[in-house]
């Protein structure tokens, strides 16, 4: 029987990726409030998916490339504490704090690739 602990690690940085996308992108159906027509809203929630677009697309590549969601996650944790202004430091935590945690079990990925994908 395989240790499960490997298995956890391997996965765990890629659900909690796609499950911050989620999340994320519940914050675009405040354009459905908005009173805009069928394409002002339409346009308004694409303009709403963008982080979301950016996400999954980092998740894509650090899918194979560990270390490129080792790099990118923080980097744009980091971007999300510089360009956001004026919000308690419970939303910065909500919002950096995943992203800083993708990262850091990415870049555990990449160091230990070969073993978390049953090589030796």
């Amino acid at each position: 029987m395989k240790r499960p602990v490997p298995r956890v690690l391997f996965w765990a940085p890629r659900i909690l990726g796609i499950l911050f996308a989620v999340f994320i992108s519940l914050f675009a159906l405040d354009v459905f409030e908005e009173g805009y027509g069928f394409w002002g809203t339409i346009l308004a929630l694409l303009i709403h998916l963008i982080p979301t677009a950016i996400l999954v697309a980092v998740l894509v590549i650090s899918w194979r490339w560990e270390w490129v969601g080792g790099v990118l996650f923080p980097a744009l944790g980091a971007l999300y504490l510089i360009m956001a202004k004026g919000f308690p430091w419970s939303v910065y935590l909500i919002v950096s704090g995943p992203l800083f945690l993708m990262g850091i079990l990415f870049l555990v990925n990449w160091l230990y690739r070969g073993e978390l994908r049953g090589r030796s």
